[in-house]
């Protein structure tokens, strides 16, 4: 990071604190880390994963708690990858690492057909190497670096194209048991992590496995979402609250509510319920 003097050191000194604040109350909230834990954060070389492991080191200098960090880079051999910026990074910064060579890009670009586009698969395939992984060197939890709007996204998007109501959670048993899924910046907003990657002038690695893809669902519905905070300032954070406050009784899902018993619910409430009138005509 360039030396900042005046009113700039003091911006950032703000925004660290802010996002600081903020990782640390998730983990409070979700019990994301515990004494022991050994984290495996997954770093892709863009600017959230960097804030990620950055604002995680920050904490663990002055946590109340001794937990390890260990950063694990999936290559994916996508063509023109640069193999030694990480390595290099991380080598300064002392922060032990895992560069793990996979080739999900050939089986990607194999599988996926023409003009359909890839990052259901990627995702899968990068998943489950990172899952796997972690499993090897005895990583307790596993850290991701999806931020709010990337959570608000994953709502939307369930919600218009796949008929469910459900986004990312900040904290995840994986469907096979074997990984607790943690994302530490669940409270963060993603203009607040890009100005801070661009102080810290991480060195962003790209993803271009995708090509050139610019009527993706999800990027639609980011820039729905871009449009609605441009427009109604904090509506964002006040749906971002939603996903935190549900009320199961006010939805139609049968399964997380008792809709069927609420007749034996009301004869149970009025068979045990005092009426007013009676206490007056006992107290006469």
């Amino acid at each position: 990071m360039s030396a900042l003097i005046g009113k700039p050191k003091y911006e950032f000194n703000k925004l660290q604190k802010r996002l600081r604040r903020q990782v640390g109350n998730a983990i409070v909230d979700y019990a994301m880390i515990e004494e022991g834990d050994k984290v495996m954060v997954c770093l892709s070389g863009g600017k959230d994963s960097y804030t990620l492991l950055e604002i995680l080191r920050n904490l663990q200098r002055n946590a109340p708690i001794d937990f390890e960090l260990v950063a694990v880079n999936l290559d994916q051999k996508q063509p023109g990858f640069p193999e030694h910026v990480l390595p290099h990074y991380l080598d300064g910064l002392g922060v032990s690492y895992h560069i793990l060579e996979r080739d999900t890009y050939s089986v990607v670009k194999e599988k996926t057909p023409e003009g359909k586009t890839t990052c259901a698969l990627c995702s899968r395939l990068r998943r489950g190497s990172l899952y796997g992984f972690a499993e090897e060197i005895g990583a307790t939890k596993v850290a991701l670096g999806h931020h709010r709007e990337d959570i608000l996204e994953t709502l939307f998007l369930n919600m218009f194209y796949g008929g469910t109501l459900k986004a990312m959670p900040p904290k995840l048993l994986s469907d096979d048991g074997r990984n607790i899924v943690i994302r530490p910046l669940a409270y963060c907003r993603e203009a607040d992590i890009a100005e801070f990657a661009r102080l810290m002038e991480f060195p962003i690695i790209p993803c271009n496995l995708c090509g050139s893809q610019p009527n993706l669902q999800r990027q639609v519905v980011k820039e729905m979402l871009g449009e609605w905070e441009k427009t109604h300032p904090g509506r964002l954070e006040t749906m971002f609250k939603a996903v935190t406050n549900v009320a199961p009784s006010q939805l139609a899902d049968r399964d997380l509510f008792d809709f069927q018993g609420l007749e034996a619910k009301r004869e149970t409430l009025n068979a045990n319920r005092i009426e007013t009138f009676d206490l007056l005509t006992r107290k006469l």
